[in-house]
């Protein structure tokens, strides 16, 4: 599998993972017109440029999906059983249209589960940050991991 299994997690641990999004205004508009979200900072550049933004802001549902999107990859893909929860979201700053997210996650804490010998669970944080470095979006997320399967290294 190409994601980390439990055993192959420390706490401290630090990944940057090299995949990049560019957001588009195609992918902001859809996703709130998908999700029923009417907001006219997403959705009306007229609105928007009176703003203190001056132009439209992306959808921050978008930007959160975006993020751990990106981290599949390298951390999850076939190696996760569940998402158990989502806390401490922050968006310091904005995301526009052709801004390209990157992440670096943090592993801060793991502990064996108390009913399931063949798992772990994992709170990471995940810092989205835009092409200049800028964070533009930061959550804390508990994960659900298998461990190595018996025989397993």
């Amino acid at each position: 599998m190409a994601g980390k299994y439990y055993d192959d997690l420390h706490v401290g641990m630090k990944i940057r993972h090299a995949l990049g999004r560019t957001i588009t205004e195609m992918d902001n508009v859809l996703f709130s017109t998908l999700t029923m979200n009417p907001q006219p900072l997403h959705l009306n550049q007229d609105v928007a440029e009176k703003t203190a933004f001056g132009q439209r802001i992306v959808n921050g549902i978008f930007t959160l999906g975006v993020v751990v999107g990106i981290t599949v990859g390298d951390l999850t893909q076939g190696t996760i059983v569940a998402n158990l929860g989502y806390e401490k979201v922050v968006h310091p700053r904005p995301v526009f249209h052709g801004d390209t997210i990157y992440v670096e996650t943090e592993v801060l804490d793991m502990r064996e589960s108390r009913s399931r010998p063949d798992v772990g669970i994992v709170k990471l944080k995940h810092l989205g940050l835009n092409q200049h470095g800028d964070v533009v979006v930061e959550v804390v997320r508990t994960v659900m991991f298998l461990k190595h399967p018996q025989g397993d290294p």
